[in-house]
This record gives C-alpha cells, structure tokens and sequence, in this order.
C-alpha cells in the first residue's frame, strides 16, 4: 500500500432499493481496516429503475470507484451486475450471498420488497418506546423510571454511560442510567431493583483523567478544576466500585472499549444473571 493511495481521495458507491443503511454500515467497518485518509461514500437510496442503475455504474466507472448494493429487486440485481460487466466497475453484492444461503438451506422464498428493515411494525415501536425511555431515564434525571427498566447502568461520570443507553435503546432495550457521585444520595428505587438487572461501569484513573480534561477543554472551563482531578476521581471511583459490590451486580472495565463492545457484554452479563435465577 503506497503513501499515494493512502492519500488519493476513493469514492464508494452505495446502492440500495430500500434506505442503504445496512451497505453503508458494512462499507464503514470495512474502512477502518484500511489507513485510507480520503473516503468519499455516496450513497443512492431507493433505486427503482434500470436507468437509475446504469447512471450509478456510470458514475464509479468515472471516478474508479467501487459499489456496494443491497436490492432486493431480480431485475435490479441482474442489471447492476450486467451493467458493472460491460463497465469494468467493481460491485459487492452484500444481500444476495445471504438470501442465496436462506435459499439453499432452508428451501424459503425472499418477498423481495425492499426496505422491510425499517417497516412500522411492533419492533420498530418498540425501538422508538425505548429510545424515549433512554431520554427520559438518562443520568438518573427520573428515579422512578429505574423501576420500569429492563436494565439500570450505574457508574461516575464519563463512564459512557449515556451512549451505551442510546445503543442498547436502539435494540429495543429500555434503559436507565444514574451517575453516583460520592455526596449524593441513592435514590430509593435502586434498592427495589433486580440485582440480575444492574451493571456497574469503571474506568482506569489515567484514563478518566484524560476524558474529563478534554471535556473540560471543551467547555472552556478551567484544566485545574476539580472534575479531572486524580485524588477525586480515584475517590469516585472507589465509591462507586463500593456501590456496585454492595448491590452485588457485575461491574465492567470500560477503559478502551468500543461503545459496541460495552453494550455486547451488559447484554450478556443480564442474561447470564437471568438464567442464573432462573435454574
């Protein structure tokens, strides 16, 4: 890989009869195995026409681009690859692969309608029920809703509490998160809580150190305040870790871990704990 085509600017193309997310989203996890600076992605949504088909291949032939595609169409399908063939454009078929191996194994039929993903169906109000909870719930703002949570998240401040919140929301996930700070009181509710369902976050101290500082670079206050201050940070820190172990709930290093990742082991964590009552 040469310095040049590191900085040479690259135009992905994605392709979709329905939203794009799922291309986009896959097209993204894949530049972040390549030290590529310069990624242009543009993306074509609800595709209809053969000629829509024909102006995108067009387009990446010109700039020597790629396509990422999810139709679900036949004709649309059979059109990006016999347009891609005669332009010598590259394409990624990222939806047919799979619903081949549904095909092959389990002998069904695709309904081939686009954009089911983001249908109005009982999942998708479920989604949105559990992001409004996640914004009512957030930093501990109403006690009362801890009870309705399907799980409480407890930790310091800049524990990535609320984006883990957000995250598992989009799941469907009703969450509730509270900051416990040293001098303030734990709301009752918290101790009508299911263990099973509270997961505590931590954070190394150096690690904390340098978020809190960046926040307050940010918000144009003082470097020397309080908030970033080793002594107090390890004094909330082991208050916390206090906290959780009296409760008796798991608690999860978060230092360096993707928000992905973070959501992942809590969704583990309160199913195991579940099973566990259960047996």
């Amino acid at each position: 890989m040469t310095e040049a085509w590191r900085a040479e600017a690259q135009t992905i193309y994605v392709c979709s009869d329905s939203l794009g997310d799922t291309a986009e989203a896959v097209v993204q996890a894949a530049i972040h195995q390549f030290d590529m600076r310069r990624v242009h992605i543009v993306r074509y949504a609800q595709l209809r026409t053969e000629d829509e088909i024909r102006d995108v291949v067009e387009a990446a032939e010109r700039s020597g681009g790629f396509i990422a595609y999810t139709l679900v169409q036949p004709e649309l399908r059979e059109m990006m690859k016999v347009e891609s063939i005669r332009r010598g454009v590259r394409v990624v078929d990222i939806m047919g692969p799979m619903m081949q191996a549904f095909i092959d194994t389990f002998h069904g039929h695709p309904k081939r309608q686009p954009g089911l993903l983001h249908t109005l169906n009982d999942e998708y109000f479920k989604r949105v029920d559990a992001i409004e909870f996640a914004v009512k719930a957030d930093d501990g703002r109403d006690p009362r809703a801890l009870l309705n949570a399907d799980i409480v998240l407890l930790g310091v401040s800049r524990t990535s509490k609320t984006p883990v919140s957000v995250f598992l929301a989009h799941k469907g996930v009703r969450v509730a998160n509270l900051p416990l700070v040293p001098e303030v009181r734990l709301p009752g509710e918290l101790r009508q809580i299911p263990r099973e369902r509270i997961v505590g976050f931590t954070m190394r101290v150096d690690n904390m150190i340098r978020i809190r500082s960046e926040r307050l670079r940010h918000m144009g206050l003082p470097m020397h305040a309080q908030y970033a201050d080793r002594r107090r940070i390890e004094e909330e820190l082991l208050y916390a870790e206090t906290v959780v172990r009296d409760l008796g709930c798991p608690l999860i290093d978060v230092t360096d871990r993707a928000i992905e990742e973070t959501a992942q082991k809590v969704l583990e964590l309160v199913k195991v704990s579940r099973l566990e009552q259960r047996l």
